[in-house]
């Protein structure tokens, strides 16, 4: 089966996230989309103040994605060392499950620090990367390793920071936050009361 790997903090996850790995399952460029959440990105560590425990992060993901075919939360990151660098997470997961073949989902804003990535070579002769464009980021896809492909999937100019700064303001969230997810996050008073 193609497996495709979305990984992320998921801090909170948002409609931005639900509807990209919804489209690419539907655009039928993987069988199923893993949305992993990661317990801390290397290249962000030390840069998100308000993070929320893991176990709430899970859960929202869990929440947002309920009837979502073809997507499923993965914890597997949860389960190696700390920080877990996506291509040491892409060969756990390639030894876990030998039958799939794993392909990497990133944003353009994640392509353009592709470079500063542990082993990034290593990731693009080992694996296929899918590129889904983000706001602001253009990629010139003649130059793309043959490995590496641009996809067309709709363009959500929202990121869970400024939904953070929203709950923060008080400001209504429903156009990008899950029901389930808003009422997770109220109950457990994350990131600020709403």
């Amino acid at each position: 089966m193609r497996i495709g790997i979305y990984g992320g903090s998921f801090n909170p996850i948002h409609k931005g996230h639900t509807e990209l790995a919804a489209s690419i399952v539907q655009q039928g460029l993987v069988d199923e989309l893993w949305l992993l959440v990661s317990p801390l990105n290397p290249l962000k560590s030390g840069e998100v103040s308000d993070i929320a425990e893991y176990g709430h992060r899970l859960r929202m993901a869990q929440l947002a994605t309920e009837g979502i075919e073809g997507v499923k939360v993965s914890d597997f990151e949860r389960h190696l060392p700390v920080p877990s660098y996506t291509v040491t997470t892409l060969d756990e997961l390639h030894k876990a499950y030998p039958e799939h073949e794993f392909t990497l989902v990133i944003g353009a804003d994640n392509w353009e620090q592709f470079p500063r990535w542990y082993r990034a070579d290593e990731i693009i002769e080992k694996y296929r990367v899918l590129i889904y464009r983000r706001p602001g980021c253009e990629i010139e896809e003649t130059s793309l390793p043959a490995s590496v492909h641009v996809v067309d999937t709709p363009l959500f100019d929202i990121s869970s920071t400024q939904i953070r700064t929203s709950i923060a303001d008080g400001m209504p969230l429903t156009k990008w936050v899950d029901r389930k997810v808003l009422t997770y996050i109220k109950r457990h008073h994350l990131y600020a009361p709403i």
